[in-house]
C-alpha cells in the first residue's frame, strides 16, 4: 500500500467509503474493509505525535459498552465519573484538566463557554463510527483552527451515510439493563440519487439508577440504594450529504439533546439525601462545504449556531435560593485553505470566530451578561519525503470579553465587571522518522504550547469567578516509538510508547462540590510527567478463529510546583491517579465471541492537600461480553450481553460518589 497523506484525505473522503492517495497530491482511490482497517492502523504508527483511534470493529471486540469505558480503555486518559447512566463525565489527559481537553464532533468542535467542559454522558455509542484522540498536532494540518486551540482534542466520528445504493436502510435496537435502564435506538439512512444522501436517527435513555452500595466506618458497614437518581433523556439527529461534482461536497446537521435528571448527593456516613435536579437542553444547526481545485488547492468551510439551556433545581433549600437557570448561545464559522504545491510540501490557513454569551437567571449565578468575541488563525506547514514527515504550526488567539450592561441586582458588593482581553501567539512542531527501512519501526517527538482562556464560571460565577484571573499557560513535550513487527503471516502487533513533561503556569483545578456546582481554586505552576504505552496483537488461527488481545498503561505523576516552602509542594494534583491500565481479550469463533475486559486506576486524592482520611482507594473493574452476529439475506441481527464490573467491586472514582456493583445489560441490534 503506498504512502498517502492524511490532510487531502480529510477533505475528499466521500460518505460511502475511505479514501487513500499515493502521495500528497494524487488521486483518490476506493479502499475496501481490510484496507481501511490497515490504514487507521498506519495512521496511529506514522503519526507525528500521539494518537490512539478505535472504530466500531475495535468497541464490539473488546468489548466496549459506552462512552466511558470506550475512555477507559485509552491511555494517558483520566475520566471523571459520577457513576450511572446519567453520571456526568468528564475526561482529562496526561494532567491537564478536562478543561484543556476539546471535543470534536463530525469535524466541528463542541463548546460549553459556561464550564469549559464537555459532558461525555451526553454522547452514546450507537451512532459512532469512530473515536480518536490526538494529544498535541499532529500531521492532520487540514483542519479548523480552534481544533489547534486544545492541549487534546478527542473527535467523535459518527456513522457515514449511505453509498449511492437507492434503497432506505434501519437499523433498531433495544437495551435493557439493570437498576432500571431502557433504551430503544432507532436509524434511518437512504440515497436518494449518487449525490443526495440522507440520515435520521432517534434515540431514548430511561435509568432510575437506584443500584446498592455499602459503606464503611471504622467497623460499621452500612448498606444502602443510591437515591434521586431517576434520569430521562432523548437525541435526535438529521445528516445530509451533498456531492453534486467530485470536487465539491456540501453537510449538514440538525442535532438536538434533552435530558431531564435528578442529581444523587454526595454518600457519608449515612445519609445519602438531595432534592437536586438539573435539565439540560441542546440544539445546534450546522454545515460544512468542501471544495476542490486540482490536486494543488482545497477550501473547507464550516458554519454552526448552538443553544444551551441549563435548569438546576434544588427542592430541599428553603426559598428556592439555589435555584438558576443558564442559557448560552453561540455562532461560529471556519474557513481552512489548503495549498499543496509539491509532492513534498503542504500549507494551510485556518481562520475561526466564534460569539459566546451568556446569562443566568439570579445574580446569585453568573453576573452580568457576559459575553466574548474569539478569532483564531492558524498557519501550518507539513513536509513530507522518504522517511521523514516534520509539521510546523503557529496559532494566534484573541479573546474580547465584554459584559452587557444590565442592572441584575441593587446590592452594592455585586459590581458588572467584563473579563480582561487576551491575546497569544502559540507555537507547535512534530515530526515523525521512520528508523529502518524494512521494518515499521517509527521515532517521533511533538512540542506545543497553547493558554486557555478562563471559562465564563471562572471568571463571572458569583463568589467563585474573579474577572482578574490569568489565563493557564501550558507548554509539552513528547517523544516516543511505534512499532509493528512482522511476528508471522497470522499474527500482527502494534505497539506504542510515549513519554511526556508537561507544565502548567497558573493553573485552575476545580474541585466538586456536587455534580454541577464547583469550587475553583488557582494552584499555581504544575509539572506532568508521565509515559503512555499501549499494545494491540491480533492472532488468526484459521478463517473461523482469532484472538485479540490489547491493553494500555499510563504513569502519571502530576505535581504542585507553585512554591518549594508549601507543605502541597510535589504534591499529585487531587483526582489525578499515578497509575492507570486497561486491557482485554477477545475470542472470535462460529459460536458465541467473548471478551474479557478490565479497567483500574491506582489511588487518589480528593484535594491538594492530601489529608490522611479522604483518600480514593484505587480499583480494578472486570467485565464480561458476550455476543453472536446473525446474517440471513440482507436482514442483520445481533445479541450481545455484558455483566459489567463482574467481581462486585465496590469503589468510588469521584469521593463520595460510588460507582454501581455488579450490573447485567443486555441489547438485540437488527439491520435492514
Amino acid at each position: 500500500m503506498k504512502k498517502f497523506n492524511l490532510s487531502i484525505i480529510a477533505m475528499l473522503v466521500s460518505v460511502s467509503a475511505m479514501a487513500q492517495t499515493d502521495t500528497i497530491t494524487s488521486r483518490v482511490h476506493q479502499l475496501k474493509e481490510v484496507t481501511v482497517t490497515k490504514s487507521q492502523r498506519k495512521r496511529m504508527l506514522t503519526s507525528t505525535a500521539p494518537l490512539q483511534m478505535m472504530d466500531r470493529k475495535d468497541m464490539l471486540t473488546m468489548g466496549v459498552t459506552d462512552m466511558a469505558d470506550a475512555l477507559h480503555r485509552m491511555s494517558g486518559v483520566t475520566l471523571r465519573d459520577y457513576g450511572g447512566a446519567g453520571g456526568m463525565k468528564t475526561v482529562a489527559v496526561r494532567g491537564f484538566g478536562a478543561k484543556h481537553t476539546g471535543v470534536s464532533y463530525d469535524g466541528v468542535m463542541l463548546s460549553d463557554c459556561q464550564s469549559g467542559e464537555i459532558d461525555l454522558s451526553r454522547y452514546s455509542l450507537d451512532n459512532v463510527a469512530k473515536l480518536s484522540l490526538v494529544i498535541g498536532d499532529n500531521d492532520d494540518i487540514f483542519i479548523p483552527a480552534r481544533q489547534a486551540a486544545s492541549s487534546a482534542v478527542l473527535n467523535i466520528q459518527t456513522l457515514p451515510l449511505p453509498s449511492d445504493e437507492r434503497k432506505p436502510h434501519l437499523t433498531s435496537q433495544l437495551k435493557m439493563g439493570s437498576f432500571g435502564y431502557v433504551s430503544p435506538y432507532l436509524r434511518y439512512e437512504q440515497s436518494f440519487s449518487k449525490a443526495f444522501a440522507v440520515s435520521a436517527v432517534a434515540e431514548y435513555i430511561y435509568a432510575e439508577n437506584d443500584y446498592p452500595y455499602e459503606i464503611k466506618n471504622v467497623k460499621t458497614v452500612t448498606k444502602d440504594r443510591r437515591t434521586n437518581s431517576l434520569m430521562s433523556s432523548g437525541h435526535g439527529e438529521l445528516n445530509f450529504s451533498w456531492q453534486p461534482h467530485a470536487t465539491n461536497r456540501l453537510t449538514g446537521k440538525i442535532y438536538y439533546y434533552d435530558n431531564s435528571r435528578q442529581l444523587p448527593g454526595i454518600v457519608h456516613y449515612y445519609t445519602n439525601v438531595s432534592g437536586e435536579t438539573l435539565h439540560d437542553r441542546n440544539f445546534f444547526v450546522q454545515a460544512g462545504f468542501q471544495k476542490r481545485w486540482g490536486d494543488t488547492w482545497a477550501l473547507k468551510t464550516i458554519a454552526k449556531v448552538n443553544w444551551y439551556e441549563s435548569i438546576y433545581r434544588d427542592k430541599l433549600m428553603p426559598g428556592a435560593v439555589n435555584d438558576a437557570s443558564y442559557w448560552q448561545r453561540e455562532y461560529y464559522a471556519s474557513a481552512a485553505l489548503l495549498f499543496v504545491p509539491t509532492k513534498h510540501w503542504a500549507m494551510d490557513y485556518s481562520a475561526d470566530y466564534s460569539f459566546n454569551n451568556l446569562n443566568g437567571s439570579s445574580w446569585r449565578a453568573i453576573i452580568g451578561h457576559p459575553f466574548r468575541h474569539s478569532i483564531l488563525q492558524s498557519v501550518t506547514v507539513k513536509y513530507q519525503t522518504g522517511r521523514w514527515v516534520m509539521t510546523g504550526k503557529l496559532l494566534h488567539s484573541l479573546f474580547i470579553n465584554r459584559q452587557k450592561n444590565v442592572e441584575q441586582t441593587d446590592r452594592t458588593d455585586v459590581q458588572i465587571n467584563s473579563a480582561r482581553n487576551m491575546r497569544r501567539l502559540s507555537p507547535s512542531l512534530s515530526l515523525s522518522y521512520k528508523l529502518l527501512e524494512d521494518e515499521e519501526l517509527f521515532l517521533r517527538a511533538s512540542y506545543k504550547n497553547i493558554f486557555r482562556s478562563p471559562t465564563f464560571n471562572e471568571s463571572y460565577y458569583y463568589h467563585y469567578g474573579s474577572t482578574e484571573l490569568n489565563p493557564e499557560l501550558t507548554d509539552q513535550w513528547n517523544i516516543g516509538v511505534t512499532y509493528s513487527p512482522h511476528l508471522s503471516r497470522y499474527t500482527t502487533a502494534t505497539l506504542m510508547f510515549d513519554s511526556y513533561i508537561n507544565k502548567v503556569k497558573d493553573m485552575i483545578v476545580a474541585v466538586p462540590y456536587n455534580m454541577f456546582v464547583w469550587t475553583c481554586i488557582n494552584v499555581g505552576n504544575v509539572r506532568s510527567i508521565g509515559i503512555d504505552a499501549t499494545m494491540q496483537v491480533e492472532h488468526q488461527f484459521n478463517k473461523a478463529h482469532r484472538l485479540m488481545l490489547s491493553g494500555s498503561y499510563s504513569l502519571q505523576k502530576v505535581q504542585n510546583r507553585t512554591n518549594p516552602e508549601s507543605p502541597n509542594y510535589n504534591k499529585q494534583i487531587a483526582y489525578m491517579p499515578q497509575h492507570t491500565a486497561s486491557g482485554s481479550v477477545a475470542y472470535e469463533n462460529p459460536w458465541i465471541n467473548l471478551i474479557l475486559h478490565a479497567t483500574g486506576m491506582s489511588s487518589r486524592w480528593p484535594n491538594n492537600e492530601h489529608y490522611p482520611s479522604t483518600m480514593i482507594e484505587g480499583y480494578v473493574d472486570f467485565g464480561l461480553t458476550a455476543y453472536k452476529q446473525i446474517h440471513f439475506g440482507h436482514h442483520h441481527v445481533e445479541i450481545r450481553g455484558d455483566i459489567k464490573n463482574l467481581f462486585n467491586k465496590q469503589y468510588c472514582i469521584v469521593a463520595h460518589y460510588p460507582m454501581p456493583g455488579r450490573s447485567w445489560m443486555i441489547s438485540i441490534n437488527y439491520k435492514l
